[in-house]
C-alpha cells in the first residue's frame, strides 16, 4: 500500500465522502452518524462515494497521467465522468450539480475550455473546491488554481476559496500544526474574515450548505475542533446538509495531518469498505514522482 500524504489525502477525502453520502441533505441533529453505513439518502451501498470523489479522481488520474495541469484533459475526464460513468464508484453517475452539469456540458458541445466556467455571483457551491487537492501535489501557480477552479466555478469566491483551501493543505504537508496552518490565512477579507479563527465559533455558527464558503468554514473548523480523523469526519457529517462534501474537504486535510491507522489515523476498516480501494492506491502511485 502507498503510505504518502498524497494517499493520506486521497484516501482521507474518499473515504470522509462515503462516510457522508447516506445522510446527504438531512438535518443537523435528525441522525447521528457513528460510522460506515450504506442506502440512506441515494440508496447506495456501503462505502459508496459520489461526485465530490469522482472529480477529485478524475483530477488526479489526469494530473498522473499527463505528468502536468492540462485543463482540456481534466475537462475530458469530467466528459467522461458526466455521460459515461467514469471514475464513479459502481458505474453510475447519482449526483452532479448543476453549475457542474451546465459548465461540462458547454465544454463537450464546444471544446471551448476557457469559456465554460459559470461566472455569476450565484454560481458558488462547492463543486471546484471538492476536486482541487491534487493540485497540493503538483507544482502550480495562482494562475493554475483559477484556471482549474474556472473549468466549471469561475467566480472568485469560488476560486478563492479553492487558494485558501490549498493553502491550509500545503501547510500541513509541510509540517505545520494544523491551527497555524489555518491562521496563516491572513489576506482573508469580506465573505472569508472569519476563516483564520474559525475555530472560535461555536457550532451553531457553522453552516454546513453547499455554498462554497460555508464548505470551507465548516471543513476547517471541523479539522481544528477536534484530535483525530474519525472524529473530524464525523463531526463533519453530522452537522447535516451537504453532509458528504464538508466531511470530504474535511477529511482530506485530516488524512494528511493523521495518516492511516492508528489512534488518530484513518480507520483501516473504513479503507477496506470504500468502493474502489485498491484503483484509488493505483491512481495515487501514478502522481508520485510529483508529489512534494
Amino acid at each position: 500500500m502507498v503510505m504518502s500524504k498524497l494517499y493520506d489525502a486521497m484516501m482521507g477525502f474518499v473515504v470522509a465522502d462515503a462516510l457522508g453520502v447516506p445522510f446527504e441533505f438531512k438535518e443537523r441533529d435528525s441522525f447521528c452518524a457513528q460510522g460506515m453505513v450504506g442506502y440512506g439518502t441515494h440508496g447506495q451501498p456501503v462505502g459508496t462515494w459520489s461526485d465530490d470523489s469522482s472529480m477529485m479522481l478524475a483530477t488526479l488520474e489526469s494530473l498522473g497521467r499527463c505528468g502536468r495541469i492540462d485543463f482540456k484533459d481534466i475537462m475530458q475526464n469530467f466528459v467522461s465522468w458526466m455521460n459515461d460513468a467514469a471514475f464513479t464508484a459502481h458505474g453510475e453517475l447519482f449526483d452532479i450539480g448543476g453549475t457542474t452539469r451546465r459548465a461540462i456540458e458547454k465544454y463537450d458541445k464546444h471544446g471551448k475550455v476557457r469559456e465554460c466556467g459559470e461566472r455569476g455571483r450565484f454560481s458558488n457551491g462547492n463543486g471546484s473546491l471538492m476536486r482541487i487537492l491534487p493540485l497540493a501535489f503538483v507544482p502550480h501557480t495562482s494562475v493554475d488554481v483559477y484556471d482549474v477552479s474556472a473549468l466549471t466555478h469561475a467566480h472568485e469566491i469560488s476560486v478563492l476559496s479553492c487558494r485558501y483551501y490549498l493553502q491550509v493543505a500545503e501547510g500541513l504537508l509541510d509540517g505545520v500544526d494544523k491551527t497555524e496552518a489555518v491562521r496563516s490565512l491572513t489576506d482573508c477579507e469580506g465573505e472569508f474574515v472569519r476563516l483564520p479563527e474559525i475555530d472560535k465559533c461555536r457550532r451553531d455558527q457553522i453552516r454546513s450548505t453547499g455554498y462554497v464558503v460555508d464548505t470551507l468554514e465548516a471543513a476547517l473548523w471541523c479539522l481544528l475542533t477536534t484530535e483525530s480523523y474519525r472524529d473530524c469526519v464525523l463531526t463533519a457529517v453530522n452537522l447535516g446538509d451537504d453532509t458528504d462534501t464538508v466531511a470530504a474537504v474535511a477529511g482530506g486535510l485530516a488524512g494528511i495531518l493523521y495518516g492511516v491507522g492508528g489512534e488518530k489515523g484513518i480507520p483501516t476498516e473504513w479503507i477496506e469498505a470504500v468502493a474502489r480501494a485498491e484503483w484509488i492506491t493505483a491512481l495515487c502511485e501514478t502522481l508520485i514522482p510529483l508529489k512534494k
